[in-house]
């Protein structure tokens, strides 16, 4: 069968999505490219949202993944606002929920991504209770954030994990009084530890932001459909306007789920599996971006990425697979964040339990440094803070598994191409 008989679907208009078509098309795919998004904005990049755009530094337009003539002039059939309900594995077809239109595949991406965790206490169906995900979530908090800092109101955000703490300092920006209330002891507990999780602490302290630790909500009170204030598991309660649930996102395998596919265990951060090659159970059928759990072999373990470089480079790796090439989705995990005045990197994968110690290099105390993960004398991960264009050294050490040499790697006066293998 050749390419101009083909039919590739792609399920999910995020960055994997928009990245698989157009890199089907610049492989040279002549075939039906059909990409179904359940938003009905075209596909767009999610930074932002926490970020320049809710901070009014970046236009709507700018989030867009290609302006919306590139779909029609590159003969992607781009169908927003519209679902799929069901897969047929044997007759290989989708359904879209709204019809129930039968569309043919011959290879199938899903790019479903995630959703936001919602919380189960009384006091959620009040109006002034918000999530992040999508861009109509961030263009309502832009705007209840903006409200906030002209009347002094008050913003309580449950979870002090990357989107929790990045909204903490946009609303600061904009004036509002910020109360954070998070379970663990420090911010970003589970991702960096205690020691750089209270770099972050502090940093927000600075600024003005409260913090709760060791609790969790139980209730958001309210009056006339409005918030007034929240209740916690310690008997406190803390004056609120909005509240802001920031604990983490879930897989949105719903439709793997249905169809039979096979998904990845919890204690992997579930996700629909896939292999090397970001193909599942069905070889007609693969997963990229925030829904896939792919085996690495860095980590000798199953790995769910939730950040933008894993749908950026996920996307186009998934597209090539399905195109029948030779390739493997290896890379080295990535995020960044910016808050007030501190940018960071962190490239790896360091779980708590998984690593020896935490080497720094440079001041943390000035939040100008390297941390480095490193178990047995490999480095598993490291985060660079207000230090910039050391990226590649860094990942190049992780990739390398070689000792090094921890009082080289603290000095920074030692170059980083100069250690590991």
């Amino acid at each position: 069968m050749v390419d101009a008989d083909q039919t590739f679907v792609i399920v999910g208009g995020g960055l994997a999505g928009a990245k698989a078509a157009e890199t089907l098309r610049a492989e040279g795919f002549t075939g039906r490219v059909i990409l179904i998004c359940d938003e009905r904005d075209h596909p767009y990049v999610r930074p932002p949202l926490s970020k320049g755009f809710l901070l009014g530094k970046e236009t709507r337009e700018s989030v867009f993944v290609h302006e919306p003539a590139w779909y029609a002039q590159n003969d992607i059939e781009l169908h927003l606002g519209q679902t799929v309900d069901r897969i047929e594995r044997g007759a290989r077809t989708v359904r879209f929920g709204d019809d129930g239109t039968l569309v043919h595949y011959d290879k199938l991406l899903l790019a479903t991504g995630a959703e936001p965790r919602r919380l189960d206490i009384p006091g959620t169906d009040l109006a002034g209770v918000h999530h992040l995900r999508r861009l109509a979530h961030a263009e309502r908090l832009k705007g209840v954030l903006a409200s906030l800092g002209r009347d002094n109101g008050h913003l309580v955000i449950a979870g002090a994990g990357w989107i929790g703490l990045e909204i903490a300092a946009a609303a600061r920006e904009y004036g509002a009084e910020v109360t954070v209330i998070e379970p663990e002891p420090t911010p970003l507990y589970g991702v960096l530890g205690p020691e750089l999780g209270n770099v972050f602490a502090e940093l927000h302290r600075e600024h003005g932001v409260r913090f709760h630790f060791g609790a969790r909500l139980t209730e958001i009170v309210g009056q006339d459909g409005m918030v007034l204030a929240v209740r916690t598991d310690d008997g406190e309660e803390h004056p609120a306007h909005d509240v802001l649930a920031a604990i983490g996102a879930a897989p949105r395998t719903s439709l793997a789920e249905a169809a039979g596919l096979a998904l990845a265990e919890r204690a992997h951060g579930g996700g629909i599996a896939v292999d090397h090659k970001l193909r599942t159970s069905d070889p007609d059928i693969h997963a990229a971006g925030d829904v896939a759990s792919f085996p690495h072999g860095l980590f000798d373990t199953r790995l769910r990425v939730e950040h933008w470089a894993n749908a950026l480079n996920g996307g186009p790796v998934a597209a090539r697979a399905m195109l029948g090439q030779d390739v493997a989705y290896d890379r080295v995990p990535y995020f960044f964040t910016d808050q007030y005045d501190l940018g960071m990197e962190y490239s790896g994968w360091a779980p708590p339990g998984s690593y020896d110690e935490v080497v720094i290099r440079g001041d943390a105390g000035k939040r100008e440094f390297i941390a480095f993960w490193v178990k047995e004398g490999r480095v598993l991960a490291g985060m660079n803070v207000n230090v910039w264009d050391v990226t590649e050294p860094i990942q190049k050490l992780i990739r390398d598994r070689a000792p090094v040499d921890t009082e080289a790697l603290a000095n920074p006066h030692v170059p980083l191409e100069s250690l590991g293998a």
